[in-house]
């Protein structure tokens, strides 16, 4: 496993990074892969990428065969303990480039361990506990082109922390139905952050992952998801510039083996076509403009209050995606025959980029 611990040496950065947090509630949708895979591939085209673990399940210390260890200085090297310390200018809190494991060439990472699933009850009392992250990774602005953050599969304080740390948020998901569902919780978490806690907070859009675009089915909630987004234009709401990112992740089994190596795909298996999309994806991001800042409408001076004393009394009951983006389809008649074709092999990847309404009751009883 490595674990090269050589401080960053090759220049500071260009103004600030873009802090990205990836999230979604529901596991097993390709967000841990889409963190290393796309970190990987910003790593590869030249830019200092950071990636942050916040999820208790550490699968992006384990894809990148890192194991969390205590430092030379004896100081924990985790997210959970920049976490659990009281942060600047409250008090003195741990220095973030002690947690830091250079991992690759161009890509570090802030592991994560096990100890931050009771990060919620050591915290349930804590003052600043939604800017803990941010006050911590504040003095790494200038080390890094790429801050990811890999979010856990819940809406709790580790994701609450994440989604105030960033700027922009990328939402990994499949191609189905049931994942639709979701979206509306994850947009509406998304709205409340911006509107009461971070208000540079905005949807960049999403990622298909696991794709197979030559089903019907595939085609029709991607559709849907453009028509969602497309009718958001000039709204102000954080999604009001979202979009489906392009290209969608082809299904690869590469992708779903390198982690066992603790190895990236590009490691693994540069030719496949993991590593063809995750590269492209990476291109697609280098190349986008910066978000435009959305008009805020001002909150009532009662839920502003709130938000400052309370903030995780911001979330409220899901909300979900207008029924029309949403509804069932009719069930086709059965033909007997299977019309859908397999997923695409591995191709040859193309060259690197060259360059780069508030509830009254507590966020305790809605995220889970």
């Amino acid at each position: 496993m490595q674990d090269s611990r050589d401080p960053v040496t090759e220049g500071q950065a260009q103004g600030s990074p873009r802090i990205i947090a990836f999230m979604n509630q529901k596991g097993g949708v390709g967000k841990t892969t889409t963190v290393v895979s796309l970190g990987a591939a910003l790593a590869r085209a030249g830019c200092r990428t950071l990636l942050i673990d916040l999820d208790p399940q550490a699968h992006v210390t384990l894809h990148l065969g890192v194991e969390p260890s205590v430092s030379d200085d004896g100081t924990p090297r985790a997210a959970y303990h920049l976490l659990l310390h009281e942060p600047a200018p409250y008090g003195s809190p741990i220095d973030p480039r002690a947690t830091i494991v250079h991992a690759r060439k161009h890509l570090a990472l802030i592991p994560a361990i096990t100890d931050q699933a009771a990060i919620e009850t050591e915290l349930a009392d804590a003052p600043h506990r939604h800017q803990r992250l941010a006050h911590a990774i504040a003095s790494l602005r200038k080390d890094y082109d790429f801050i990811l953050i890999d979010c856990p599969p819940s809406l709790g304080l580790l994701t609450l922390n994440g989604l105030v740390a960033a700027q922009e948020v990328i939402m990994p998901m499949q191609s189905h139905f049931l994942a639709l569902q979701g979206v509306g919780k994850l947009l509406e978490t998304v709205r409340l952050i911006s509107q009461q806690l971070n208000p540079a907070l905005q949807v960049r859009g999403v990622v298909l992952a696991m794709h197979d675009e030559h089903t019907n089915h595939a085609k029709e909630v991607v559709a849907d998801l453009r028509g969602f987004f497309d009718a958001s234009r000039g709204r102000a709401v954080p999604w009001a510039h979202a979009e489906v990112l392009n290209p969608p992740i082809r299904r690869n089994i590469k992708l779903a083996e390198c982690p066992s190596f603790g190895q990236t795909v590009f490691e693994y298996d540069p030719t496949c076509a993991g590593s063809n999309d995750y590269a492209e994806l990476a291109e697609e991001l280098l190349t986008q403009p910066p978000l435009p800042p959305l008009p805020a409408p001002a909150p009532s001076l009662e839920v502003a209050a709130r938000a400052q004393a309370e903030p995780e009394a911001l979330i409220e009951e899901p909300r979900q995606l207008p029924a029309s983006t949403i509804e069932p389809r009719p069930m086709p008649a059965h033909t007997g025959a299977e019309s859908e074709a397999p997923a695409a092999p591995c191709d040859p990847a193309p060259a690197a980029p060259a360059a780069h309404a508030h509830s009254d009751q507590s966020i305790d009883a809605h995220l889970i």
